[in-house]
């Protein structure tokens, strides 16, 4: 109870910024706003609330809308730097049992820069990370020589990844174990596959999706909103709007390594516990870039994050 009010629990299912869309249990969808000056007291971030969030509303009488009160506890969230505001944050989804990055080699081909940074804050949230290849039917040489070569960088890590095209069904028998019974985020830059997938899981969505620009080679915007589907054999995928960077934010500069799994596992070797990896005496980091135990795109990666240069991942 809330000044009397009689509230509900749900889940949001869809943010549009200023309205949020309300799953109840029984699987009604009521049209929320926020109740006066809501906020969080975790982060400073551009959206109060996010998809995936649990929320107690109180129901408008004689509407299918309502007022939310409250936010319950996250048991995660995954966020990015927002796009416009450099020192805000935008949180992307909340809730989560797993993150998905889909990707493409070809037709946009998606920086390496951006999975890492994708993987990063996954890490630093402990939100367990996919990295999905799609668009295999594509790639000539040199794009499968680099699918090849980071399927066997990101799983020597200890990522799960999965290789597939939506275009032509390969592979994509593996998609419902992967879903099934969990809450998952699906991000990546515009274009690289992710309504198509979702419309062939669940058809009765018919998202739209929208051709690679000929011109620029990247992709258009066919997700406007973050919104929550739930899939026939169980669980549920948060669709996110393409984005084509991803800053990081909230890191602590000594800690950055930290979420690079395989620079962490190696840095126990350094000198000196306070080594940041660059050029100091004694770094088994940078000897384990000379024998190749540590991949320089990755270290390139990490030091991008730590210069704070992230100008063209927002």
């Amino acid at each position: 109870m809330t000044n009397n009010v009689q509230l509900e629990k749900g889940t949001v299912v869809k943010s549009t910024g200023k309205a949020y869309n309300v799953r109840t249990s029984g699987g009604e969808v009521i049209s929320c706003s926020i109740k006066g000056r809501f906020r969080t007291r975790e982060i400073k971030t551009t959206n109060p609330l996010a998809v995936g969030d649990q929320v107690a509303f109180s129901r408008t009488t004689g509407t299918n809308e309502g007022v939310i009160f409250e936010l319950e506890p996250r048991r995660n969230y995954i966020i990015r730097k927002a796009s416009n505001l450099s020192h805000e944050a935008q949180i992307i989804a909340a809730n989560l049992d797993q993150a998905i990055i889909m990707v493409s080699m070809a037709n946009p081909e998606t920086p390496i820069e951006f999975i890492d940074r994708f993987l990063v804050t996954a890490e630093a949230y402990s939100i367990p990370a996919v990295v999905m290849f799609n668009k295999t039917d594509l790639y000539d040489d040199d794009a499968s020589d680099l699918h090849k070569y980071l399927v066997k960088l990101y799983e020597g890590i200890g990522y799960q990844t999965i290789s597939l095209s939506v275009a032509t069904g390969f592979n994509t028998g593996k998609l419902e174990s992967l879903l099934m019974d969990k809450v998952s985020l699906l991000s990546g830059n515009s274009g690289v596959g992710k309504s198509s997938m979702l419309n062939l899981l669940n058809p009765s969505l018919r998202l739209k999706t929208k051709e690679v620009s000929d011109y620029h080679r990247q992709g258009k915007h066919a997700t406007t909103f973050p919104e929550m589907h739930f899939m026939p054999f169980g669980g549920a995928v948060i669709d996110t709007p393409g984005i084509r960077g991803f800053g990081v934010i909230d890191l602590e500069k000594g800690e950055t390594y930290h979420f690079f799994p395989e620079i962490f596992r190696v840095a126990a070797n350094c000198r000196f516990h306070n080594c940041l990896h660059v050029n100091e005496p004694g770094c088994a980091v940078i000897e384990a870039l000379d024998s190749g135990s540590v991949a320089w795109s990755r270290y390139r990666s990490y030091i991008s994050i730590l210069e704070g240069d992230d100008s063209k991942y927002r």
